[in-house]
């Protein structure tokens, strides 16, 4: 394939904070259900923060896995903080059909939510990511990352012991 065949993409990635609600599966009147959640992320000072409500379709199996893990947690409405990489931002229009503002139009912030740094939950580390590898690969450097990375990306906080393996969920 010739160079001006080929498609190019600008990507718009929006990285930040914010707590995980409403995680769901939707099965949309045409296609394959998907996951989703909303993430209302945190922005301004951080002594008075602001919350932008992102409703976002969770893309990626890794992604997908991990949000999965923290369905009960949510559920069971502890406080669940991501950090977040999201993609695809556009926004979608609606009419409030009931409440004080039925009538009324709103505006939705959708994105997809292609990855997940970090997770913490009622403040405690359960997760982090483990850090892409970079363009250094002499023995010394492979070896140190390799006595260093955990079995699992699936980690928990132990009280006593600090991160370590977990089971399934949170």
């Amino acid at each position: 394939m010739n160079p001006s065949s080929e498609k190019s993409y600008f990507d718009l990635h929006i990285t930040g904070l914010g707590y995980l609600n409403r995680i769901r599966e939707v099965q949309p009147r045409k296609g394959d259900a998907f996951l989703a959640c909303d993430i209302a992320a945190l922005n301004g000072p951080s002594d008075s923060p602001d919350y932008r409500r992102f409703d976002v379709r969770v893309s990626g199996s890794e992604a997908q896995h991990l949000i999965r893990r923290c369905q009960q947690a949510v559920e069971a409405e502890r406080k669940v903080l991501i950090g977040f990489r999201l993609g695809d931002l556009w926004a979608d229009t609606f009419t409030y059909s009931k409440g004080k503002r039925a009538g009324e139009q709103g505006v939705s912030l959708k994105a997809r939510l292609l990855f997940v740094s970090w997770i913490k939950v009622d403040g405690q580390l359960v997760y982090k990511a483990e850090p892409k590898a970079t363009d250094d690969t002499s023995p010394e450097s492979v070896s140190a990352v390799a006595e260093d990375a955990p079995a699992s990306n699936d980690v928990t906080v132990d009280s006593d012991q600090g991160v370590t393996a977990s089971a399934e969920s949170f």
